[in-house]
């Protein structure tokens, strides 16, 4: 699989000046965690959920949560559980023939309320776990994950299949200002032992706003709401990091809301839609309310964050668009991390806009490289407006 297939050949061509690499379920863990994009997630409990996973995959998805917690009631659990081993039979005999031209599936997770159903699940779907990449952990402490962890090793090793954990961190222990710094120090213990089956860390956004009886509005990006924009901060300063013991992180769930009266002023800008192109995506975007969705993706990288959890099929457009890399941010990275730099030392960007210093900058620009390797490069002419309409189009 790789981000944009869905679009045409000769589109792609025009946008990208570096396409995205092909990836597969058994590609390095580094690939797949910056692979992810938008993960959208679906209850299990969906009767036709097989075709949906097709039918999302053809539109571009290409990770996916099939959700037996908050989604669905309690006494759900086993309908549900028993709905993912007929789904994945399904999907393991191949689309129908009438159902029109074969896409490869997305990377599959399934996100359990307790460790048993790990082992228990796997155990049920037989031969169908090969279409299975992990597990989704809520609700992750020190305590909890651990016995989820070990969990998933038994599951692993009784299946013969690499399975990833993708822990949610959104207990009120982390939240709280008294708990968070002992809470992250446990959820950095657990996630190191660990480190080879942890695929990426995801935010619990809603149970943090749920603790305080906030929703934030369609106005307002996680970063407004000051309570949660400490906690993502902290997050990713213990467990973000860039010196080899850090993880990717997720970015939170944008919830959507119906549009009713805007208190304030839209932020998506006019400037990238003049001269014709996209003004009526401009205006649909901001009729649903995805214009701050739009600055909430942007936030999240500058906060170290990468993909997002996505509830809405809508969303996923907008999160891959904004992870193709500009063809600017390409070029000061291959600058930056050109052999014969390995001394350091300051460069002019090849744009002539900004200094590039490669010591300071190299992290950066190994992100960078990975981002590209996976959503690809933008032509230098070519902007997020014609990656979206493309996304949406195709």
């Amino acid at each position: 699989m790789h981000h944009f297939g869905h679009i045409p050949s000769a589109t792609r061509a025009r946008l990208f000046h570096r396409e995205p690499a092909d990836f597969t379920s058994d590609s390095p863990a580094r690939i797949l965690a910056a692979a992810l994009g938008a993960t959208l997630y679906s209850p299990a409990t969906r009767l036709r959920l097989a075709d949906d996973i097709r039918k999302q995959a053809a539109r571009g998805v290409v990770s996916m949560v099939l959700c037996l917690e908050d989604s669905i009631g309690d006494a759900d659990v086993e309908a549900g559980e028993e709905n993912l081993v007929r789904q994945f039979a399904d999907l393991a005999a191949g689309p129908s023939p009438d159902a029109g031209p074969a896409h490869d599936l997305p990377l599959l997770f399934i996100r359990v309320r307790e460790p048993g159903q790990i082992t228990g699940l796997v155990d049920r779907l037989g031969d169908t776990v090969r279409l299975l990449s992990g597990f989704v952990l809520p609700k992750f402490t020190e305590n909890r994950g651990h016995a989820f962890l070990e969990a998933l090793a038994r599951a692993e090793w009784t299946s013969g299949r690499r399975l990833f954990a993708m822990p949610v961190l959104e207990s009120p222990e982390l939240l709280h200002l008294e708990t968070r710094a002992e809470t992250l120090a446990g959820i950095a213990s657990v996630t190191g032992k660990y480190r080879d089956r942890i695929l990426a860390l995801r935010l619990g956004v809603t149970d943090f706003c749920s603790a305080y009886g906030l929703r934030r509005s369609p106005d307002m990006t996680a970063y407004d709401v000051k309570i949660v924009a400490n906690v993502i901060a902290d997050v990713v300063n213990v467990l973000g990091r860039s010196d080899g013991t850090g993880f990717t992180v997720t970015g939170p769930v944008w919830e959507y809301f119906r549009p009713g009266e805007r208190m304030f002023k839209p932020q998506l800008r006019r400037s990238p839609f003049l001269e014709g192109r996209a003004e009526d995506l401009r205006t649909a975007l901001i009729e649903h309310d995805l214009d701050g969705l739009l600055r909430e993706i942007e936030l999240d990288r500058a906060n170290g964050l990468l993909g997002k959890t996505c509830i809405h099929p809508t969303h996923v457009a907008p999160v891959h668009a904004l992870s193709v890399v500009s063809h600017e941010e390409w070029s000061d990275a291959r600058d930056i991390l050109r052999p014969e730099q390995g001394g350091g030392g300051v460069l002019r960007s090849a744009y002539t806009n900004k200094m590039n210093e490669v010591k300071p900058h190299r992290a950066w620009a190994e992100r960078v490289l990975l981002r590209a390797e996976v959503f690809g490069v933008a032509h230098e002419d070519v902007g997020f407006v014609e990656l979206l309409t493309a996304g949406l189009a195709g």
